[in-house]
């Protein structure tokens, strides 16, 4: 067996961490993208919005640094749908249409696919920093799953 650290020994995980964590202080854009999901949410019926609740014209000023994309459960893919201008810009060309496995891993899309993956999985919000940009993804709900994601990008 493995070692998995001293407080794996002789415990059962109930409670495992979840990577990409949102941290309790986002960035304000973040922070706006956050509130603007949360708000969404129909009630205590749910933990997300839908997919088709979301209208990128309710945040104009962030529009630039938001992208809407479509999750694929078999086989797991993720096709940009729209990519904001400055999220372009960063990564060096256009990705609308096109799925993540197929545009080069580079900032501000590097570890986009297991972020995207993590935000499907657990139905929760993510968080990636790197040295210069911050990426939040938020899981959208339609066809009784999640089917889209909203993410949004800042620069530090």
């Amino acid at each position: 067996m493995p070692d998995c650290g001293p407080a794996s020994h002789g415990k059962i995980m109930t409670n495992p961490t979840i990577p990409y964590t949102v941290p309790e202080a986002l960035e304000s854009d973040l922070a706006e993208v956050h509130a603007y999901w949360r708000k969404l949410i129909r009630g205590q019926a749910s933990d997300m919005p839908y997919w088709d609740d979301v209208k990128l014209s309710d945040l104009p000023a962030l529009a630039d640094r938001l992208m809407l994309v479509t999750a694929f459960a078999k086989p797991e893919r993720f096709r940009f749908e729209m990519v904001g201008k400055e999220i372009a810009a960063q990564y060096g060309r256009d990705v609308n249409g096109r799925f993540a496995d197929e545009v080069d891993v580079k900032a501000p899309l590097d570890f986009f696919r297991s972020q995207a993956s993590v935000t499907v999985e657990s139905g929760k919000p993510s968080y990636f920093r790197s040295a210069a940009y911050a990426r939040l993804l938020l899981p959208l709900w339609g066809e009784g799953h999640v089917s889209m994601l909203l993410g949004a990008v800042v620069r530090l």
